[in-house]
């Protein structure tokens, strides 16, 4: 038995969030069935915003809504503060997703407030899940965005990124990611940050969040496996970016990060095979954007498959 990896799509959020093109609620739930069906057990479907600030989410209550009849997934929602929760807590998400910036101008310019008043409403949301009986039952991870660097305020203290991790534990938090949000990182500071957090927050499992922007996600990914984080985020075709981080590109692709780690002996239950007609069909939704990833140009190598076995 091959040690397990997840690898959670986040492309129809955070990949679809700066397109020009709205897509369909029918598009964005057909992306999680076919990646569903591909082997993909973990999403992240959609954020609970106010259309104002990102149309693309207009839909949210109807996606939240249609990835609950999906079977065998775990479909999370994203939510900025306490209303997003609630939204997504009414509707019955199986995963809610809280983000906070380690940066004070990037969390300035993505919600309004400072970073401490980002944790009380954390908080909040946590009283709000407690008080609902929902512990045990709606899984709550905090994502620290901006972990390794911001555009806006340039170096991020890698003291207060652990120190925010501790406070997100202390409020019950599921789970705690690291967010590289604009491509800032280098695997010496991933394994490094991964670390020292870990030995903070103790048995709370973390995930990592790499986007590519200087060509550096994959190797990040590697750095992270270094450092005992066994989740990643990615999306497909290397979408994404966030639109209140200046200069923010694409995740890493989900095609080479299940190709990285299958090859590093891990099993994340994904079939790359059947990802790539999905990846071509999600693209021809989006004229006029930009798409990455290698193993999609490239294809798998004839050794994969023997590699996936010796493993």
């Amino acid at each position: 038995m091959r040690e397990k990896a997840q690898v959670r799509e986040v492309g129809p959020r955070d990949g679809i969030q700066m397109v020009k093109t709205i897509l369909t609620t029918e598009q964005k739930l057909k992306w999680v069935r076919e990646e569903a069906a591909a082997g993909a057990k973990y999403f992240e479907a959609t954020s609970f915003v106010p259309p104002k600030v990102i149309a693309q989410f207009a839909d949210a209550p109807d996606v939240a809504t249609g990835v609950l009849d999906i079977p065998g997934i775990e479909a999370a929602a994203l939510v900025p503060n306490l209303k997003g929760a609630q939204r997504a807590f009414d509707i019955g998400c199986a995963k809610v997703n809280y983000v906070l910036s380690a940066s004070e101008a990037h969390n300035q310019s993505n919600v309004r407030r400072s970073t401490d008043e980002s944790l009380q409403g954390f908080r909040d949301i946590m009283a709000e899940h407690s008080a609902r009986g929902l512990k045990g039952k709606v899984v709550i991870g905090a994502a620290i965005a901006t972990s390794f660097g911001c555009t806006i305020q340039g170096h991020v203290s890698e003291k207060r990124v652990v120190e925010i991790a501790v406070e997100l534990a202390k409020a019950g938090a599921d789970e705690i990611s690291l967010a590289d949000t604009v491509g800032y990182g280098n695997p010496a500071q991933i394994r490094r940050l991964f670390t020292d957090v870990t030995k903070a927050v103790g048995k709370i499992p973390l995930a990592a969040h790499f986007h590519d922007t200087r060509g550096l996600g994959i190797a990040n990914v590697s750095a992270a496996v270094e450092a005992g984080v066994r989740r990643f985020d990615a999306s497909l075709a290397g979408l994404g970016g966030c639109p209140f981080a200046p200069g923010a590109t694409g995740n890493i692709a989900t095609e080479d990060c299940v190709f990285l780690l299958e090859e590093l002996g891990f099993d994340t239950g994904i079939d790359i095979d059947k990802l790539i007609p999905l990846r071509k069909e999600v693209e021809s939704w989006l004229p006029g954007e930009r798409f990455f990833g290698m193993v999609a140009r490239a294809g798998l190598p004839k050794t994969y498959r023997a590699t996936q076995q010796a493993a």
